[in-house]
């Protein structure tokens, strides 16, 4: 009767430890930092308090009174926004040409203003927050403990996921360059002038050329995705695109699908961000695309933090 008592006392202990591990993986907030209301600095505030609650930004001077808006496109004296929605082997794909005048324009921002673990919201509830006009998911760096993060010209975490980790950065002159963790420190990536660094990946496209291979995936993903990636013509020109998936509408792409696609457009690096049911467009507060969540709803899954375009 004790044996069997404390073999039930074990058992329960074992499944208690188990699921906070879960719990604490994938559901428990933890808050790092606090982002202030001025972000694109090698500093940042930070404080130390579990409750993480929304923080809302006015609406910022992007959207001047001498901006031209239509369903599709914004020009103002700075950004140039271009919305175009094409077919591609039957796959429904949304284009966002964009042109900035400085690399300041191109940011990123996180779910409730906050720096940390399983803190979410959706995409165009993060971009509202902040007046973004256009915005895409970004890396999902909250699902993970490793992987460079730097956010508008600030360090948040410098743990290597692995030597091979491709990540891309965004300089401060506006290019755009593919990385491996392993060659070099993100603080490093951050004293030569990183505005961006994202870690999700693989790279698809550097100098004009595909670099994925026909059978490359993202972990145990399916060929045909829903996809985000964030790409660039030259310096301070951009495309944000999303491409719908997993519906009888769209039917997804492979990697190498995509970077194919994306080579046509003249693409010189094409970064691929987190896909599925993440894949989010919103331009001017409204969902343009279709996010499968689970892929069996239409409807947007919360993220960590977005990449947008906004003042």
């Amino acid at each position: 009767m004790k044996k069997k008592f404390f073999h039930i006392a074990d058992t329960v202990i074992i499944l208690s430890v188990a699921s906070y591990i879960l719990l604490d993986t994938f559901v428990i907030p933890r808050t790092y930092a606090v982002v202030g209301t001025t972000n694109a600095s090698n500093t940042t505030s930070t404080t130390s308090y579990s409750d993480s609650s929304s923080s809302t930004s006015s609406s910022s001077s992007s959207s001047s009174s001498n901006a031209v808006v239509t369903d599709s496109s914004y020009t103002d004296d700075n950004i140039s926004i271009n919305i175009t929605t094409t077919t591609y082997d039957d796959t429904v794909v949304y284009v966002a040409d964009v042109q900035v005048s400085d690399v300041s324009y191109l940011q990123t921002a996180f779910a409730n203003s906050t720096y940390g673990k399983n803190v979410t919201a959706t995409t165009s509830t993060i971009a509202n927050s902040v007046g973004a006009i256009l915005a895409v998911n970004g890396d999902f760096y909250g699902a993970r403990n490793t992987g460079y993060v730097i956010r508008n010209g600030v360090l948040y975490r410098d743990t290597a996921t692995s030597s091979s980790q491709e990540d891309l950065v965004i300089n401060k002159d506006g290019s755009f360059s593919i990385i491996t963790e392993g060659e070099t420190s993100a603080a490093s990536l951050l004293d030569s002038g990183a505005q961006q660094v994202l870690s999700f990946g693989p790279a698809l496209i550097e100098n004009g050329q595909i670099v994925v291979s026909e059978n490359e995936e993202v972990g145990q993903a399916m060929s045909s995705n829903p996809r985000t990636v964030l790409c660039e013509i030259s310096p301070l020109h951009y495309l944000l695109v999303v491409a719908d998936g997993r519906t009888s509408a769209s039917a997804g792409l492979s990697l190498y699908q995509m970077a194919a696609y994306l080579q046509t457009l003249g693409v010189t690096t094409a970064y691929n961000l987190d896909g599925g049911g993440s894949s989010t467009m919103v331009f001017n507060g409204t969902v343009i695309n279709n996010p499968t969540t689970n892929g069996n709803k239409i409807s947007e899954r919360s993220v960590s933090d977005i990449v947008y375009i906004g003042a």
